[in-house]
């Protein structure tokens, strides 16, 4: 089964517990105390864009990508209902299309993790083509410290700074524990990685 197959499968099955239907608490914590200005901003990995529709709702002018033509479908369906507008792409990110850059602000909740499995330099090449000095990131990934089955794929903290610290500065880097939908037991532990491009 390809990844295209897989994740199609996931949203048409909707075995997707990573996707609680509200925005990431992490997400929201973070625009609110970083006071971020609505901006050119971009989702990886969207899923089914809840936190697409969200930002556009907070007047960003909103990308969303992800590989599941099905996910974006959805996705379509939140921003019609929210009356807000969002670019949706359908797209590999680790080779992806011109995607319109650059973005003054992109969020990655859980793409990262997943997609440096098959090779971290396409993502990296990806975000040093739609990012520019300046530009603030947000990716959430799982934390090594603990591994959980189920759970996301985990990062230990040198590898995320080995990686995303090729071409960003890390402003913050601390633990969460992310939201899941009906999780028995503890929430999976995460990390919160806030980064700047260098000037």
């Amino acid at each position: 089964m390809s990844e295209l197959e897989h994740w199609e499968e996931r949203y048409r099955s909707g075995e997707m517990p990573w996707d609680t239907g509200k925005p990431s608490a992490e997400l929201e914590r973070v625009v609110e105390e970083r006071k971020f200005a609505p901006c050119k901003a971009i989702e990886l990995g969207c899923g089914t864009g809840t936190n697409a529709v969200w930002l556009a709702s907070l007047g960003f002018d909103m990308t969303a990508v992800d590989l599941s033509p099905l996910a974006l479908d959805l996705g379509r369906g939140k921003a019609a209902t929210a009356g807000v507008r969002v670019r949706w792409i359908a797209a590999d990110l680790l080779d992806p299309p011109d995607l319109g850059g650059p973005f003054e602000f992109f969020f990655d909740r859980g793409c990262y993790h997943v997609v440096r499995r098959v090779g971290v330099e396409g993502y990296l090449k990806t975000l040093d083509r739609i990012t520019a000095p300046g530009t603030v990131g947000l990716v959430l990934a799982g934390n090594a410290k603990e591994k959980q089955e189920p759970g996301p794929p985990v990062v230990t903290e040198d590898e995320l700074r080995s990686e995303l610290g090729r071409l960003f500065d890390i402003v913050s880097l601390t633990e969460i524990r992310f939201d899941q939908p009906n999780w028995q037991g503890p929430k999976p532990l995460g990390w919160s990685c806030l980064l700047r491009r260098p000037q």
